[in-house]
């Protein structure tokens, strides 16, 4: 029997795991002593809270970020030839979705093992929900430009899109950024376009509002420093 890659949901926040994701995530965690892990002392604090028993020395902790070796991540899933199942974790909600996760995922199709996603918080389709805005037709974008012009640029092909697609655009900033995100898109969108933030989901104090962009000039959201997902519809 070969062994399973699990993509495992964390938590969005420093709120108690068994608050958003079933219990079946706590029960393949316990199972599970090999990960691929984006930081390895998040990971390590995350499966402490959810499997406080769990003993950390037994943990092999393989390392996916922006230095990992590319040689190198591909042994990552060689367990698996041995029996092993490795845990594959993001650093908040779920993995593989706007994650480096997703290359490991893709090596996994590539050698035959089977994949198995875990249910949990996805910021971005938990900010689509609670939109109010087009669920049926939608397109992530990931990060815009970060030069001014160019983003600026960015924002209004977005709008366009969604006029043109009839589709709800779905894009994120670095939290430090978006005060100055939030400044540009209402500057840079018409009056009528409707824009969705979601701030800290899930968390107590989660902030989740859409409004038209003229709406939105009279508004004065604290977004500094706090995950956020943007949406806009035209």
């Amino acid at each position: 029997m070969r062994g399973k890659l699990y993509l495992i949901p964390t938590t969005l926040g420093e709120n108690e795991p068994l608050e958003v994701m079933p219990y079946s995530v706590k029960t393949i965690v316990e199972l599970l002593d090999h990960y691929v892990v984006e930081n390895e002392k998040s990971a390590r604090r995350f499966i402490k809270k959810i499997t406080p028993k769990k003993v950390q020395s037994s943990l092999v902790m393989m390392k996916l970020d922006k230095y990992a070796n590319e040689i190198e991540t591909q042994s990552y899933l060689d367990f698996c030839d041995q029996g092993v199942s490795v845990g594959l974790l993001s650093e908040a909600g779920v993995p593989a979705v706007a994650d480096p996760g997703a290359s490991i995922v893709k090596l996994a199709h590539e050698k035959g093992i089977q994949v198995v996603p875990l249910v949990g918080p996805s910021s971005i389709l938990m900010a689509l929900m609670a939109s109010g805005l087009n669920g049926q037709n939608f397109a992530f974008n990931g990060y815009l430009p970060i030069d001014n012009s160019e983003r600026k640029k960015g924002i209004k092909a977005l709008e366009k899109l969604s006029i043109d697609k009839n589709q709800s655009q779905i894009f994120i900033e670095t939290p430090y950024r978006n005060q100055k995100m939030f400044t540009d898109l209402k500057s840079v969108l018409s009056p009528g376009t409707l824009l969705c933030i979601a701030i800290d989901i899930s968390l107590p104090n989660e902030y989740i509002k859409t409004f038209t962009i003229a709406h939105w000039k009279k508004q004065s959201p604290d977004l500094h420093k706090r995950p956020a997902i943007f949406i806009i519809q035209k």
